[in-house]
């Protein structure tokens, strides 16, 4: 690297993690401001209020990762610019692809730092503000969703009308052990609890069917005690569970629940694949912003960042309405993340080739 390298890879990092303080600290104070009531009335203790907005900071500073790199580049780009800085870099007999690697080699640092983030700390981070919020900020889940069927392995289905976490009792309770097409026992049970501690579900008013061919026996017992592999709390979907899974507990995650015969996983592999999209978002909004800001226009910075507002809010848009279909229409979720990437791309590409001409 020469000087010229070191000289904008300084003023791109430094320019970026500027941006990334101001724009966490503006969101913590807007987060504070809609939160303090339920933390007056939930009684949160002020450690447990900074530990939150710690944990703050990486979730809202990856949700907005490819924007803040997108602001920086063009922010500190139309300054060279304006101050006919770039314009004494290529007028030296430097060309514009010159020029252009210690931005690649800046983006491409940010996105290898995004990836790691983005699969392995901030889950972790978003694990313990979840907990927070649940604890003091929302309402407590009183009963789970209704009518739930869960496939718990190859021929166990189990079916709960709805559980009340308030009685610890759900109600109108089923397993069925299928064999092929072939219903080999059903246990029917008026209502049901889980003990967490020894983790066996207690059954009452029960009814056991066994069918052996043409061969069925009934029998009727005021209580059992029986084990299942899933306890409440699986009743219920709470999709921001995904946010709060590092990548390799999420795969396991989505096994488990691909079994269980869930409908809705689509929301957990977009979930999964943005992690790896979104820093290379990042990087292809850096080669668009060094594009359009490294001009010298009479509109200045100004006019620099208002196009780069419009772009950013053109990305936004296309990454909700991809992730809407593929959540809501059933495109498929990888490729649902990535359009967004190929579109920016492309015009990434298309820009590059005006400036080199």
């Amino acid at each position: 690297m020469k000087k010229l390298d070191w000289y904008i890879v300084k003023k791109f990092l430094g320019t970026f993690f500027f941006a990334i303080m101001l724009l966490a600290i503006i969101a913590c104070v807007i987060d504070y401001s809609e939160k303090v009531e339920d933390f007056v009335s939930h009684k949160a203790p002020l450690t447990a209020v900074l530990n939150y907005y710690k944990n703050f900071i990486p979730h809202i500073s990856a949700l907005l990762f490819p924007l803040f790199i997108f602001i920086a580049t063009i922010f500190f780009t139309s300054k060279m610019a304006y101050k006919s800085e770039i314009i004494a870099i290529l007028a030296s007999g430097t060309s514009f692809q010159r020029f252009l690697r210690p931005y690649v080699i800046g983006g491409s640092f940010l996105c290898l730092l995004s990836l790691v983030i983005n699969h392995y700390v901030v889950p972790v981070a978003n694990k313990q503000r979840l907990a927070f919020e649940d604890r003091y900020v929302h309402s407590a889940i009183v009963v789970s969703d209704q009518n739930v069927h869960l496939r718990l392995s190859k021929d166990l289905y189990v079916f709960m009308q709805r559980y009340d976490y308030t009685s610890n009792t759900g109600s109108h309770f089923t397993a069925e052990k299928i064999d092929g097409t072939q219903l080999k026992e059903k246990i029917s049970a008026e209502r049901a609890s889980y003990d967490s501690l020894k983790k066996i579900w207690t059954l009452y008013d029960v009814t056991i069917r066994k069918m052996d061919g043409v061969n069925e026996s009934m029998q009727n017992v005021p209580e059992m005690k029986q084990q299942y592999p899933f306890t409440p709390k699986d009743l219920d979907e709470d999709d921001a569970i995904k946010e709060a899974l590092t990548t390799p507990a999420l795969n396991k995650y989505i096994a488990r629940e691909k079994l269980r015969g869930r409908e809705t996983l689509n929301f957990y592999y977009v979930e999964r694949d943005r992690r790896t999209a979104q820093p290379f978002a990042g990087f292809i909004l850096c080669i668009i912003g060094v594009c359009i800001a490294s001009r010298k226009i009479r509109g200045g910075s100004g006019l620099h960042l208002a196009i780069g507002i419009v772009i950013s809010a053109m990305y936004i848009m296309f990454m909700q309405f991809s992730t809407t279909f593929s959540t809501k229409g059933g495109l498929n979720p990888l490729l649902a993340v990535w359009i967004p990437n190929f579109i920016f791309g492309g015009l990434a590409y298309y820009l590059y080739r005006k400036q080199i001409k």
